[in-house]
């Protein structure tokens, strides 16, 4: 088994931009965490279109090694999100995506067996989905004070 650390870093900019730095790139993110906004996507968009990038990722590497000759991939995903835990409505449910459906549309003349071992390896290899889909330990630590000039 192998892995790898992959970290990103977060902070609130100018008072109203959440901006997160990964390896290569700052990426905004909106405040409001259902809708987006001028300032970027909302947290579960991201969370999403991360997904989709994965899909597609996944979905071209498993086409070259299948020789598959894929001319255009889209995916398109929906999420049903709980909002009333998040308002901070007394409530029994989970305050996140209850159902997410994925519709992937390869472009390509393979056939359709083709076509189905190809979805089922990209499914079976997609690391979003199998977090989504399994239970991650996540570790959560609170730190009170930190200096901000540090993170920017």
């Amino acid at each position: 088994m192998s892995t790898k650390i992959v970290n990103v870093l977060g902070f609130v900019e100018n008072n109203d931009q959440f901006v997160v730095k990964t390896e290569n790139f700052k990426v905004r993110i909106s405040n409001n965490v259902v809708l987006g906004d001028q300032n970027g996507p909302s947290p579960v968009e991201f969370l999403l279109a991360g997904f989709a990038g994965s899909i597609n990722a996944v979905g071209h590497i498993v086409a070259r090694e299948l020789k598959l000759d894929l001319k255009a991939l889209q995916v398109e995903i929906s999420g049903e999100l709980e909002t009333s835990k998040i308002a901070g409505m007394d409530t029994n449910s989970r305050p996140g995506l209850k159902c997410i459906e994925v519709v992937v549309k390869p472009t390509t003349d393979a056939p359709l067996v083709l076509l189905k071992q190809w979805i089922d390896t990209v499914k079976d290899r997609c690391p979003l989905r199998d977090s989504l889909l399994n239970t991650s330990s996540v570790l959560l630590t609170l730190v009170k004070e930190y200096n901000q000039s540090q993170v920017s």
